[in-house]
């Protein structure tokens, strides 16, 4: 699963997807972006729009919002297979904007977070889905989910899903409103080229939602040490 990445490059969203914001967007950096946290999100208009909408996917037709916590990642190979995702796969595709996320690693009885990015350390886009729910007080809330797939030879010593990256080529595709070839846009969710990336272990202060600092992305070295013993971290 994907629930952590960052978005340090935030003012370079309009012009490296060649889109316009809409309303107001918070151009801070961003180390730890959590699920329930609003996140810039680019959506097919003419020219493309960039908006602000929550990480948690909340179906138009949820009877409860809390849905949305269970919904920050949704799998490649079922999209068509889930209410949840099925209309928005056919109907609402977006990219959501990146430039790391972080994975943990297994590592006896411990977890150890890896951030995962760009060899360029170049801003991406994940292949995502939206929605717009209506609260009962009439207010619009627009959520959206990072699609996954299968671990490329990277991601594979880590964990075993990583987020769908999509090639810069592909994301004008995947956003097409046009575009309604099934297996056209399946063809795109796949592995990101591992030649392409590098991951290195950062400090387990990313364990917390709340602390957000450029501290999170340096590496750290960690020591293995005996059985029966947790292993160190150079933080």
């Amino acid at each position: 699963m994907c629930g952590r990445f960052t978005l340090v490059q935030v003012e370079k969203i309009p012009t490296r997807f060649n889109a316009q914001i809409i309303g107001e967007i918070n151009l801070r950096k961003r180390y730890n972006i959590s699920p329930n946290q609003p996140v810039p999100i680019v959506f097919q208009e003419s020219p493309n729009k960039v908006e602000e909408m929550i990480w948690g996917l909340i179906p138009h037709w949820a009877e409860d919002p809390k849905i949305g916590n269970k919904l920050i990642n949704a799998r490649a190979e079922t999209l068509l297979k889930k209410p949840a995702f099925k209309e928005s796969f056919l109907r609402r595709r977006c990219l959501v904007p990146a430039d790391g996320f972080y994975e943990w690693k297994k590592l006896g009885k411990e977890k150890i977070p890896y951030y995962i990015k760009m060899k360029d350390s170049s801003l991406f886009a994940f292949a995502g889905l939206y929605d717009v729910w209506k609260s009962p007080d009439g207010r619009l809330i627009k959520t959206f989910t990072i699609i996954t797939t299968e671990p490329n030879e990277l991601v594979t010593e880590i964990h075993n899903r990583m987020p769908v990256i999509l090639r810069k080529e592909y994301e004008e595709i995947w956003i097409n409103k046009e575009e309604t070839d099934v297996k056209k846009l399946q063809s795109l969710l796949v592995p990101y080229p591992a030649e392409e990336m590098e991951a290195y272990p950062v400090s387990k202060k990313v364990n917390s939602p709340s602390y957000d600092s450029e501290d999170l992305i340096k590496p750290v070295k960690i020591y293995i040490i005996p059985k029966n013993e947790q292993s160190q971290f150079d933080i």
